[in-house]
């Protein structure tokens, strides 16, 4: 074999790899990091950012402890509104709930059904109608 055969060898080696690589382009799924909805959440950014600046303003935020198998989160007033459990590792994992604070003003969140590692919890509420929103890290042991 001469040199022209070995060239025109690579050249078809990588041509086929490109058209390979963009055969696999055309046929994955969307992009994961894109939300579908992204135009609408933009246009409530400044709701969103206005009821995080009220918990700073009203010293609101809760504590947060996992106790006992389950997310403790205490209010400093009674408290009313949602906890998304955001996986990031996986969107599926995902969970909302309702909640509502005791007498104590605590909420107790079971674990059972709530895989271990790093999730994300987004607590949305209101409290003498004012709302709020808070965002905390959490690592479930």
């Amino acid at each position: 074999m001469n040199w022209g055969v070995k060239l025109m060898i690579g050249m078809l080696c990588f041509m086929s790899f490109i058209i390979v690589l963009a055969v696999l382009m055309m046929k994955s799924k969307t992009d994961a990091l894109v939300d579908t909805d992204y135009y609408e959440k933009g246009l409530d950014y400044d709701k969103d950012y206005n009821r995080k600046e009220q918990v700073n303003a009203d010293n609101a935020a809760p504590i947060i402890q996992i106790v006992d198998g389950n997310i403790s989160l205490k209010f400093k007033d009674k408290a009313e509104g949602d906890v998304k459990l955001v996986r990031n590792a996986d969107k599926r994992l995902d969970k909302k709930l309702t909640i509502s604070t005791d007498t104590l003003n605590t909420v107790k969140i079971p674990l059972k059904g709530i895989e271990k590692g790093q999730w994300r919890l987004i607590i949305s509420w209101t409290t003498d109608g004012k709302a709020y929103l808070n965002e905390q890290e959490v690592m479930i042991p």
